[in-house]
């Protein structure tokens, strides 16, 4: 072609993509349309030989992982078909037990007996008897403290989990671990709902026919163990999908028992503080809640400063989980909780388990109902009896002594005031020497033979002989009694031989006036055990319980009435009016006349004023009694009264063990000194009603002295030298060795009648 110098004019896709582009087409070899350039050279590789470990190891490896890629194939297989299989078997369970759950109502109370709650005789409580319900309390009702205290205490978590727990009881395993326990040993890790569940037994209902007692049945329901905390969890379940957490609170606050006989936080609260549970502060709060944990050893009636120490850890609990301020924590520790008057003095035991033997067992000791019973107890006089006791045995009896007292303090009406049946304030049950003591009276019992001689006609200032006898006991030969200092005074007045406690002429006014008109003065006025028969009888042989004897005296004060002392006055179910039993002791029939009566009470002055209870005088009152002291001292009495109150005193040991320079002129008076200067604080001094006769001369013979015996039918004594009036006394001469050894022997059985 012209002007192209033998040159190919360019093509169109050179002058739109410029010289490259037709350089590259003519690379690929002229490169039509569809033409592709050659295959460029791959660059040489340089061969690497492979290492024989390396390859080894990879090899291992991936067998390692097939295998474990294998098992994990079956145990995936397996276990979510487990997993679904417990899933359902959970969701069945706690299906179950959601259909048969009450409603909350019909689960606060889970007791299967009653309780009994004893007021003294201005209406406030001072015992309690059985488990104490205080009644349903709902958990929005209570102290916010105690919801918050209870919360911080046991499950902090409470209102974040579905009734269980699985991080509580993973901590819980392994702090049991680190402290050497098995893995459900001690902690549990259980929720709140749990420990409900717990209390309702998973729905188990007590049946007496199964269980031996409510006890036993109790604490089956708290064993643990994985089996049991297995069963617990579906149970948990339920209760959280049937309930709301505040219900859940609320069934644990009534069914919780919290020591010393309450039955949920309201009787505790009230058991222990006096007061609601709505209305305890933050330091009783944490006193409650931290009885959770251990109810009788954390109690605070059973060691105040522990319960303290316990209740200072939950106020820090508190603290910590942002329930207290610093300075609310601080105010409580500062303050700790403070027991009731009630609780704090723990009066009335004794009384108290007196009064519950005096009532039928279905309305006490077994009663299926809670009972009130208000009583005649004054818990002044109470706390005086307990007072003087304890302070006479700190500052006169020898430390470690393990001699035992009893005290009782009642009206002229037989009205129980104080009742102390050991040094000792001790549980529920315990052995009362003040009621149950059966225990020679020795010359305490003197008062019922001048009882009987006064109503008889005799005059206190008649006269008596105090001179050797010996009498003859049919089947067991002389009997030869003798007074405590083993000297004799002649011709003396029945005052006097009555406040020198003379034995002899105790003896001869008994047989005077015939010892079966004593025996029934004595019954009269109450002494019910049998009394002796024989001679013997005058000087106490005979045996008697305090209560008994203080009141026989309070006969005597009464104006020769007979009482039958009672403790209880009206027995009422809880929530009704009208009771059920009303009072059954009192003022009954006379046994002496009044004007006895009142010879006998002066006579008794004379004991204090001047003779062997002299250490009994009270200043400023005008008072009467009679000391006691039996064979070989193994007891010692003193029983009294003033114008207002009848006190008697008694001690010993248990297994009869002679006390060591005691008599009841000794320590018995001065204990009973102590009790009636407290019992008359605050008292105005009365006089005692009695009647004083008129001197008489001495008469010059035994023949005019009054102790003309009584003929007796059985014949069991005879005088030694009866006289020509029918007077009788004992030869002057002393007795035998052979006499010495028999009366000794008949001693020890006889009893003794010292002062």
């Amino acid at each position: 072609m012209s002007g192209s110098n033998g040159r190919r004019p360019p093509l169109i896709a050179d002058r739109r993509y410029g010289p490259s582009a037709a350089k590259k087409t003519a690379s690929n070899g002229g490169g039509g349309r569809g033409s592709k350039p050659p295959p460029k050279a791959a660059p040489r590789r340089r061969t690497k030989k492979r290492d024989p470990l390396s390859a080894a190891v990879a090899w291992v490896f991936g067998l390692i992982w097939g295998v474990v890629m294998f098992f994990w194939r079956i145990l995936w297989g397996v276990g979510w078909r487990i997993l679904a299989a417990v899933a359902l078997v959970v969701g069945l369970s706690a299906y179950y037990f959601y259909s048969q759950l009450p409603e909350v109502a019909q689960l606060v109370d889970g007791r299967a007996r009653g309780s009994v709650t004893m007021l003294d005789r201005e209406g406030k409580v001072f015992a309690w008897r059985g488990e104490t319900y205080g009644g349903m309390v709902t958990s929005d009702k209570v102290s916010k403290y105690l919801r918050e205290a209870v919360v911080a205490t046991e499950d902090r978590r409470f209102y974040r989990h579905f009734g269980v727990s699985p991080r509580g009881i993973a901590s819980a395993v392994r702090i049991n671990l680190s402290e050497g326990r098995g893995p459900l040993e001690g902690n549990g890790g259980s929720t709140i709902t749990q420990q409900v569940a717990k209390l309702l037994c998973l729905g188990v209902q007590y049946d007496p026919k199964e269980w031996k007692s409510e006890a036993d049945y109790e604490a089956d329901c708290r064993k643990g163990g994985i089996w049991r905390k297995v069963k617990e969890v579906p149970f948990a379940l339920a209760m959280e999908a049937k309930y709301t957490k505040a219900e859940i609170l609320t069934i644990y606050f009534n069914r919780a028992y919290l020591g010393a006989g309450a039955r949920g936080f309201e009787a505790a609260a009230q058991r222990y503080f006096g007061k609601s549970a709505s209305e305890v502060n933050a330091s009783e709060a944490a006193m409650l809640a931290g009885l959770l944990k251990a109810p009788s050893y954390y109690a605070p009636t059973a060691n105040l400063e522990r319960a303290r120490d316990r209740a200072n850890v939950i106020i820090g609990l508190m603290e910590e989980q942002g329930y207290l301020t610093r300075s609310e924590a601080d105010q409580a520790r500062a303050h700790p909780a403070q027991l009731s008057e009630a609780a704090q003095s723990r009066s009335g035991g004794f009384f108290a388990d007196w009064v519950m033997e005096s009532g039928p067992a279905f309305l006490t000791r077994d009663t299926t109902e809670d009972v009130i019973i208000r009583t005649t107890l004054d818990q002044r006089l109470q706390r005086a009896a307990e007072g003087a006791l304890d302070d006479v045995f700190k500052t006169k009896v020898s430390e470690g002594s393990k001699a035992q007292a009893a005290v009782v303090v009642m009206s002229a009406d037989g009205a129980v005031r104080a009742m102390v049946g050991g040094r000792k304030v001790q549980a529920a049950g315990s052995f009362n020497r003040a009621t149950q003591a059966l225990r020679q009276t020795g010359s305490a019992f003197k008062p019922f033979i001048y009882a009987a001689a006064m109503d008889l006609g005799y005059s206190p200032a008649d006269f008596v002989d105090d001179s050797p006898l010996t009498v003859m006991v049919k089947g067991s030969g002389p009997w030869s009694p003798s007074n405590y200092d083993r000297k004799f005074r002649g011709i003396v007045t029945l005052t006097s031989a009555l406040k020198q406690s003379l034995n002899i002429p105790a003896v001869r006014i008994t047989e005077a006036v015939g010892r079966e008109k004593v025996r029934q003065v004595a019954s009269e006025f109450g002494i019910q055990s049998d009394l002796a028969a024989g001679p013997a009888l005058a000087l106490g042989v005979s045996e008697a319980t305090l209560l008994e004897m203080t009141g026989a005296y309070a006969g005597i004060l009464n104006g020769g009435s007979a009482v039958k002392p009672y403790g209880l006055v009206e027995l009422r179910l809880q929530g009704e009016d009208t009771p059920l039993i009303g009072q059954e002791g009192g003022i009954g029939e006379r046994v002496i006349s009044e004007q006895a009566a009142q010879l006998l009470t002066y006579m008794m002055t004379q004991v204090i004023e001047s003779g062997t209870g002299a250490r009994a005088r009270l200043p400023g009152w005008e008072a009467a009694g009679k000391t006691g002291t039996t064979q070989a001292a193994r007891d010692a009495w003193f029983v009294g009264f003033t114008a207002d109150y009848v006190a008697g005193v008694w001690m010993g040991y248990d297994d009869n063990t002679p006390l060591k320079g005691v008599t009841g002129g000794g320590l018995p008076a001065d204990i009973w000194r102590e009790v009636m200067v407290r019992v008359h604080e605050g008292l105005q001094p009365q006089p005692l009603k009695k009647i004083v006769p008129e001197p008489r001369m001495p008469p010059q013979t035994t023949a005019d002295v009054r102790t003309d015996p009584v003929p007796q039918d059985t014949g069991d004594w005879q005088a030694q030298r009866p006289n020509d009036t029918g007077d009788w006394q004992a030869a002057p001469r002393p007795p035998s060795a052979g006499e010495q050894i028999v009366r000794d022997v008949l001693g020890i059985f006889g009893g003794g009648g010292r002062n």
